[in-house]
């Protein structure tokens, strides 16, 4: 069932894929992680992204996880599916299956690994459009895969109508406003990198997906309430609290550290699968004092809206 909220508006948390102490999926913890969020307000989920550990899944997981966020909330937000896969032809095979298993949109990725040219870019984004439907958002995050959606690509994909959004992870905020000066409302742009997301809803972006919003969801959706009303002071306030934990997002280890936040939380486990491994020595401690400092001075929502009064 398809959720009646607007897409590509509000928070959107990547939502993690819960892990029991055997190393294989666990169903129950991952519905309810994914339960848990939508209660607190979020306006969608992303599944299978960075955070849900895509590429650490086989194929058959990967569906798995999704039916069980339709069983879990389906209808209630639109899901988004990440689809990043090695090559063109696994994206545009696992896009369609997507689609008839019951996703509201997807996430697509650059094929993993390979660093294309324009042309070759744009080919694959195209191709796995043509096997789906559903709307699609491009995700553009060069530090992390060595690849940037650049405007020659973004240029030759202008026909292709199913491409609607992207996911806009650079981290010079200055790519919010050339974008939309250059290709104005064909593409809607999401805030993609959790540091610089008020900066990138002040320029222009409709929404937020992110990462640290797993472990503090509520305030998440109070900062974004506070932009759309046009309360500045109040998204300030909040920000400026989050950003210490904010700054993991943009980190190599943000999996394992949104995952132990969430732990320390009570809204997940910090289980990962290999290659990755939990957190360990000084860098553990020294997130768990980020996320035990922030949890010591999280704001007064209702404190947060009255500081512009």
């Amino acid at each position: 069932m398809v959720s009646q909220k607007t897409l590509w508006t509000g928070v959107y948390p990547a939502a993690t894929t819960q892990f029991a102490t055997d190393g294989s999926i666990d169903i129950d913890a991952t519905q309810r992680g994914f339960a848990a969020l939508v209660d607190d307000g979020v306006d969608g989920l992303i599944l299978l992204g960075t955070c849900g550990e895509n590429n650490s899944l086989d194929a058959d997981e990967k569906r798995a996880v999704l039916r069980a966020g339709i069983e879990a909330v389906g209808g209630r937000v639109p899901l988004v599916v990440g689809v990043s896969e090695f090559t063109t032809r696994r994206a545009a095979q696992f896009a369609r299956e997507v689609e008839d298993i019951g996703a509201d949109a997807l996430m697509l990725l650059p094929a993993m690994v390979y660093v294309p040219t324009a042309n070759e870019l744009a080919t694959h984004f195209r191709t796995v459009a043509e096997n789906t439907s559903l709307p699609i958002m491009l995700y553009n995050n060069p530090p992390a895969y060595r690849v940037s959606v650049d405007f020659p690509t973004l240029e030759l994909l202008r026909p292709v109508e199913n491409i609607v959004a992207i996911k806009e992870s650079a981290p010079d905020p200055r790519r919010f406003t050339d974008v939309i000066n250059r290709f104005g409302d064909r593409y809607t742009v999401m805030a993609g990198l959790d540091d610089v997301a008020l900066e990138g809803m002040l320029l222009g972006a409709s929404g937020w997906v992110s990462g640290l919003t797993s472990a503090f969801p509520q305030e998440s959706v109070a900062l974004i309430a506070a932009v759309y009303r046009g309360d500045w002071e109040a998204a300030r306030h909040i920000y400026r609290w989050f950003m210490p934990l904010l700054h993991l997002d943009a980190e190599h280890d943000l999996v394992q550290s949104i995952k132990l936040a969430e732990q320390i939380m009570g809204r997940g486990s910090e289980r990962v699968r290999l290659p990755r491994l939990p957190l360990e020595g000084a860098r553990r401690a020294e997130v768990i004092a980020m996320v035990e400092q922030c949890a010591a001075t999280r704001p007064s929502l209702a404190a947060a809206e009255a500081v512009a009064a």
